[in-house]
């Protein structure tokens, strides 16, 4: 019988980082966010604008955002708050953003009208976009946490800042990996068909394949894109099966993605790779748990947490321990908050354009996520960088770069 998620993220760690690991995980979930009513007595909160979408169609992924947010405010208050305010609490302005732009630009209204010094969050791209447009017209910052398309930083608002790497560097690294991994293995992988949502992320992103595998080598057969929601990938699947690529790439939110698997599983379609990039169900424990044949061997550069860092190993220990599957959402956005929260203390301030300046100049080290050192260029993290996973057995392992790979590829799909 296989491993657990869990187990693996385990693996390849040193007794010494387990035991912190255990021992760290309990301040994750035995402190909860102060409640405005207990901050009022004493020195006046920091208000933070959390915006995700837990309703609509991203509704999985938005949760995880929160969730992330959350634990990373427990472990800051406990810890004694903001030290250069007094010891100020942070209290959580929480936003729906109902899977959609618009009602994102909304709640950054309310949130603005709330007195928050700054909002973490956004998920997707569209919502990222207008949100973060939103917020600049009050100077207000804004940290993005997984939207990767470019376009939000392109656009030189100086309130806007990225963490995590976007889709132009995400494309980059996929395709060196990719490559690596096909020489390797022979080159047994030559045509290609790339699957991809319709929105400003899977449409920039296929853009961009588009240009850049025909450069390694392969040839594209087809691109085909579908909505977001999606109801069947039936059309999808048989056109994949009529043209019988050596590798599918999609690049697609989670519902979308695990249909896709899903139907390719029934239909008895198996290309000799599945090569994610930025798959929305690819490196997230849901899949593996609930449909572990259709998730088997699929291979995904995208964001995920430092597999030997025991902060990151606590943390998804904690997340498990509530009954929840562990995704890079969790990660980045607690990782977000813990970036923030730095920026904050080292001004000094809860003022807006203080805090942005702070950032700005942010070195900061305290995240868990596999990046190299923090700097700031345009509001873009040039630290940034995603890294391979792949689904063997119930398990996600890191399999690129050596530096944090957890087992080898299996590639071919056996």
């Amino acid at each position: 019988m296989g491993r657990s998620v869990q187990d693996s993220a385990l693996s390849g760690v040193s007794r010494r980082t387990v035991l912190k690991a255990g021992a760290a995980a309990a301040a994750f979930v035995t402190v909860p966010v102060a409640a405005p009513s207990i901050l009022r007595a004493q020195t006046p909160a920091v208000k933070i604008g959390i915006l995700q979408p837990v309703t609509g169609a991203l509704a999985h992924d938005g949760d995880l955002g929160r969730l992330g947010a959350e634990m990373a405010i427990n472990e800051i208050n406990a810890a004694g708050g903001i030290k250069a305010l007094g010891g100020a609490k942070i209290e959580m302005v929480f936003g729906d953003a109902r899977s959609t732009p618009e009602a994102g630009t909304q709640e950054v209204e309310r949130m603005q009208a709330e007195g928050v010094c700054a909002i973490v969050g956004g998920f997707a791209s569209p919502i990222c976009l207008a949100a973060s447009q939103a917020a600049a017209r009050y100077d207000l910052p804004y940290l993005v946490d997984v939207g990767v398309s470019d376009q939000i930083m392109a656009r030189g608002l100086t309130n806007t800042f990225r963490f995590s790497p976007g889709f132009g560097k995400v494309t980059q690294v996929a395709l060196d990996n990719l490559t690596k991994i096909n020489e390797l293995a022979g080159k047994p992988a030559k045509t290609v068909v790339l699957v991809h949502e319709d929105g400003l992320f899977g449409s920039g992103l296929a853009k961009l394949l588009q240009a850049e595998l025909p450069k390694r080598g392969f040839e594209i057969l087809e691109t085909i894109a579908h909505p977001t929601p999606a109801r069947d990938m039936s059309n999808v699947a048989l056109r994949i099966r009529s043209l019988n690529p050596d590798l599918v790439i999609p690049s697609n939110y989670y519902g979308e993605f695990v249909l896709l698997a899903r139907t390719m599983q029934q239909q008895r379609i198996k290309p000799k790779g599945v090569y994610a990039v930025l798959g929305g169900a690819a490196s997230n424990g849901r899949f593996v748990k609930e449909f572990p044949q259709a998730a088997q061997n699929v291979i995904d550069c995208n964001h995920w947490h430092d597999p030997k860092n025991p902060k990151a190993l606590a943390l998804r220990k904690a997340v498990e321990a509530q009954g929840k599957s562990f995704a890079y959402n969790v990660p980045l956005n607690y990782s977000n908050l813990l970036l923030l929260a730095d920026a904050i203390e080292r001004a000094g301030s809860a003022d807006r354009k203080t805090i942005i300046e702070a950032l700005n100049s942010s070195t900061f080290a305290g995240h868990i996520m596999p990046y190299g050192a923090t700097k700031f260029v345009n509001g873009q993290n040039e630290g940034a960088t995603p890294i391979n996973t792949q689904i063997q057995g119930e398990d996600i392992k890191v399999i690129f770069p050596e530096t944090f790979a957890e087992s080898k590829a299996n590639y071919p799909a056996a």
